[in-house]
């Protein structure tokens, strides 16, 4: 079936390319956006076609009986695709087009750039690791997938039976990265089985037989049990155990020793790619280190000061008076889970301050299962319509030994004003081509959301010294991770140098572990905050000192907002330019100042 999109996409591309000089200079601007428009389209429905699992998130529930195709042929079919849109697309020229549609076509540019440079080096031939993989993400399709009619509940049936045949795929795809010298690092890789057999001990796939809506009839949520019950049975327990099996025996024992991923082949260059597909920027390893370096100075230096203004004597006794102090110590996971809520809620009142619009999706909180206790609190979309809310996914395992001082901060980054609120009004954007309603980068949105911790402090929380250093630690957490990403692939540290610099700076001791691990296996991500918040900050002044009086902070917020996500250095061409249409025009400024002089 998926042969059926071949010959349109390279039928569209290769003509458009064979042309290129004719589309150029005759076509007329209405026919070339009419070109561009429709490979938008094409490309979206494309992907969804591509990725049932991604069109369910959005909404789109035309394919939710099925599973993605993860084999190396549908990998090297895909790529094909992305290589005609790619030629297809450069084939339009935006000249005359109006400046949105400029920006939709040099994005996906880059979206696609990126998809060709991560191909050539074979990063799909590492897609299972402590943190991310398809055994936590097919454990998710309880909790991501609608259940409110019979022919939902039969879609997951569907899914269920096909889990063999995508971690058979899995397994595929790992033999050819282990037969590339493309291997993860080896102990973590040994965490993968546990987590297959926690899933197995969980069994979530029986979440949605639990509870039925009311309109379905007891005879069907007789059938519709059973037949979950032995889909998961006959299928889905013996794949994971296979799975498990082979990560266990034939898989994690050939990982690599060394943590850099410039170890690796293509090690640099894979490195530097890294950084471009989750920072957005050419910014050098070195460059990104000493970035960090200043930053946790600079923060540190704030966290000085309010720690003299309690009346400590210095930063030290501050600290230690905190981490002694119980009341920052959860007595159970559902304490955290209800400082969450309750962050989230008491934000609610306070957007008005800060956004002219403000989208009013629904976002829920809950626990990471145990099952998935090495991931980091998380934030996961819900649809456009509303009808399956964000959610807010939250790390309370091993909770008497984390703290709720980030809570606050952490909640605002993950709910309102930060992922949830930037992805709901991102998915009800007006008149921009559907994939920008769902591209995501990294340093937009983990900045957008870092940036969105300091907007609490701005409406009036945050008021007592102790809550401001849970601000501050949570920012300087995020500089921390500058210097110890970059420290390990770039420099050669050692886990225990990593888990030191993490502990001199103040980080709880669950997070210290789980986040240098994440850390290891997912090279500059952990950039992105840093990266994308500083360039906000910087756009923010800049529109400040050149708008003056007319500077209004909800329109700024919903100017950053209002583009979808965006790769930094477009994020920072388009407010310019937002920047300079706000400005009075010279003949105004005449005008004005001549009927103020009289």
């Amino acid at each position: 079936m998926r042969l059926q999109f071949l010959p349109l996409v390279f039928s569209f591309g290769f003509a458009l390319s064979a042309t290129q000089p004719m589309v150029a200079q005759t076509a007329t601007v209405d026919s070339r956006l009419t070109a561009q428009n429709a490979l938008f389209e094409e490309l979206y429905q494309n992907d969804l076609k591509n990725s049932p699992e991604r069109a369910t998130s959005v909404g789109d529930y035309r394919y939710n009986d099925q599973l993605s195709d993860r084999s190396l042929d549908a990998i090297g079919h895909r790529h094909m695709e992305d290589v005609g849109f790619m030629t297809g697309l450069k084939a339009i020229s935006t000249t005359g087009f109006p400046e949105q549609d400029v920006l939709s076509h040099d994005l996906l540019i880059r979206v696609l750039q990126q998809r060709l440079s991560d191909y050539g080096l074979k990063e799909f031939e590492m897609p299972v690791d402590q943190m991310n993989g398809i055994h936590t993400g097919l454990a998710d399709l309880p909790l991501s997938m609608p259940f409110d009619s019979v022919k939902h509940y039969e879609d997951y049936i569907a899914r269920l039976h096909q889990i063999p045949r995508v971690l058979n795929q899995t397994m595929e795809v790992l033999r050819a990265g282990l037969k590339d010298n493309l291997m993860p690092v080896r102990f973590l890789l040994e965490k993968v089985p546990g987590q297959c057999n926690g899933i197995v001990e969980a069994n979530p796939f029986l979440i949605p037989t639990k509870k039925f809506p009311a309109s379905i009839s007891p005879d069907d949520q007789k059938r519709l049990t059973a037949e979950i019950t032995d889909a998961v049975t006959k299928d889905v327990i013996p794949a994971y155990r296979i799975f498990a099996a082979f990560i266990a025996t034939d898989y994690a024992p050939h990982g690599r020793t060394n943590l850099a991923v410039t170890s690796l082949p293509d090690g640099e260059k894979r490195y530097q790619n890294d950084i471009l597909g989750r920072t957005t920027t050419h910014l050098t390893p070195d460059q990104i280190h000493t970035i960090g370096l200043n930053e946790v100075t600079r923060i540190t230096a704030e966290m000085t000061e309010l720690a003299h203004k309690a009346g400590f004597k210095d930063l030290a006794s501050f600290r230690e008076s905190i981490n002694k102090d119980p009341k920052w110590t959860p007595k159970s996971a559902e304490q955290i889970l209800d400082e969450y809520r309750r962050y989230i809620a008491q934000m609610q009142p306070k957007l008005p301050q800060l956004f002219n619009f403000i989208p009013g999706s629904p976002v829920t909180v809950e626990a990471i299962p145990a099952f998935q206790a090495a991931a980091a609190t998380h934030y996961q979309t819900g649809t456009p319509d509303g009808k399956r809310p964000g959610r807010v996914v939250v790390a309370t395992s091993d909770f008497a030994h984390r703290t709720l001082l980030l809570d606050e901060a952490v909640a605002y980054h993950e709910g309102i004003p930060g992922h949830h609120m930037q992805l709901s009004v991102q998915q009800q954007l007006k008149g921009l081509p559907k994939f920008r309603l769902h591209t995501g980068f990294s340093a937009y949105t983990e900045g957008w959301a870092l940036y969105a911790e300091q907007l609490g402090k701005e409406v009036g929380f945050y008021q007592d010294p102790v809550s401001d250093y849970g601000r501050l630690n949570s920012e300087l957490f995020r500089a921390v991770r500058l210097v110890v990403d970059t420290g390990i692939h770039a420099k050669g540290w050692s886990r225990d140098q990593v888990v030191e610099y993490m502990r001199k700076n103040d980080a709880n001791e669950p997070l210290i572990q789980s986040e240098t691990d994440r850390y290891i296996a997912w090279p500059a991500q952990a950039c992105s905050y840093k990266l994308g918040q500083l360039k906000i900050l910087e756009l923010r002044e800049r529109a400040k000192k050149e708008l003056g009086a007319q500077f209004d902070i909800r329109t700024f917020d919903d100017e950053i907002l209002s583009g979808g996500a965006l790769p930094l250095d477009m994020l920072d061409a388009r407010t310019t330019q937002w920047i300079a249409a706000q400005k009075p025009s010279p003949k105004h400024m005449i005008s004005a100042a001549t009927v103020n002089g009289n």
